[in-house]
């Protein structure tokens, strides 16, 4: 396999879709280095590994020996972004934006490199953009194009309000990719409608398309939705060792493959190794071990790693319960909530038939107690710890 092939594969690993894959083989094929722009913009203030998707991607750009943009949308985080909202999103406030930008700058680090990475902030140029200049972008797009992303068609369909300025932000994130000269825009897939508004720009403006490269949202650790600190089924970057690798071995032996495929920088082929010798009976236990492993010595060092697996193993031979536990709160309309649901809504099953099941099997307790009533309810003013098998709890509250 020539070097090219080798460079296509590995960027092609854990993408979803990569547009004009032949382009980026001519690209790779430049003599100079390719210009990767991937925006985030400042919406609070930590990071958690499911945003690591595209910064790990981004990390193998740049051990190819390509330049990484990383974009801080400290302009576009004013008009907030619309992808996937029922409704019209309040925006946040300059300040807010600003002390969230502080924080991503640094965190990012922890992945990337510093040396090889070029940090902007898009208020450079859409500062300056003025009304003048945003009524002349605004008529390089139309309305009919704007309604065909989805959350807009479902709204439009629906009845339900489209601010105006709401148009303005997949035109703003556009216009960055022209500033920026990009030659690669990565995003997750809820972002595939605004990086080919920058593909479409940057051909008004006389510059050669973006190629755009859409990756996937991680499955937070209830295996079922996407990873999202309001969802509590996150593992955030900045997490003390401890507490990221016991929630790290909390996920199904099915999901850690998913967690491999998109958080690993082990081979292709070592991972397959991996899936072999667990289809031969090795214990999956040992496998997710060198998963966390991996990731916490990437956010701190090898010896917390081993520490962080050291303290594992003695809280599971000891049945003990952790310092650090997540919290949920609860909303219900006054009537309380079905054990099932609690533990679904708090991360700690995939669904309510899977809560009957280890209820069912003596594997659920409240407080430690063990749960045998499957109708249970969970009462408005209730405050207690759920817990699912030895590894997975959740400090409840019903409001």
């Amino acid at each position: 396999m020539s070097d090219l092939d080798k460079a296509l594969a590995l960027i092609a690993r854990g993408t979803d879709e990569l547009t004009k894959a032949e382009e980026l083989r001519e690209r790779l094929a430049y003599s100079r280095p390719l210009r990767v722009k991937v925006g985030f913009d400042p919406t609070a203030p930590d990071l958690h590994i499911g945003h690591t998707v595209v910064l790990n991607k981004m990390r193998q750009f740049q051990d190819l020996g390509h330049t990484v943009i990383f974009l801080i949308g400290d302009f576009t985080g004013l008009i907030g972004d619309p992808t996937g909202k029922s409704e019209t999103r309040k925006p946040l406030t300059r300040e807010q934006v600003q002390e969230n930008a502080d924080t991503y700058a640094e965190q990012v680090f922890k992945v990337l490199d510093r040396d090889k990475t070029e940090v902007r902030f898009n208020s450079e140029w859409l500062n300056e953009l003025g009304s003048v200049g945003m009524i002349e972008l605004a008529a390089k797009y139309t309305v009919a194009r704007m309604l065909e992303r989805d959350d807009f068609e479902r709204r439009f369909k629906g009845n339900q309000p489209i601010a105006i300025h709401e148009f303005l932000y997949p035109l703003s994130q556009g216009y960055d990719s022209v500033m920026l000269e990009a030659d690669v825009e990565m995003g997750g897939t809820d972002q595939k409608f605004n990086l080919h508004v920058g593909r479409h720009l940057q051909q008004h403006y006389g510059q050669a398309p973006q190629v755009i490269i859409t990756l996937p949202l991680l499955e937070g650790l209830d295996g079922v939705q996407k990873m999202s600190k309001s969802l509590g089924n996150y593992v955030g970057i900045t997490e003390a060792p401890d507490q990221m690798f016991g929630k790290l071995m909390s996920i199904s032996d099915d999901l850690m493959w998913r967690y491999f495929e998109l958080l690993s920088f082990r081979s292709n082929e070592e991972i397959e190794t991996f899936r072999t010798e667990v289809g031969e009976g090795k214990n999956p236990r040992d496998i997710k071990f060198l998963l966390c492993e991996e990731i916490v010595e990437r956010f701190y060092d090898k010896a917390a790693a081993d520490a962080a697996r050291e303290t594992f193993v003695d809280r599971f031979r000891q049945g003990a319960m952790p310092e650090d536990i997540p919290e949920r709160t609860l909303e219900t309309s006054g009537e309380g909530v079905g054990i099932a649901a609690a533990l679904t809504q708090c991360g700690l099953t995939a669904s309510n038939s899977e809560a009957f099941r280890l209820i069912k099997q003596g594997g659920v307790r409240i407080d430690g107690e063990k749960v045998s009533d499957r109708s249970l309810t969970l009462e408005p003013g209730f405050d207690g710890v759920l817990q699912v098998g030895k590894l997975k709890f959740c400090k409840a509250q019903v409001k």
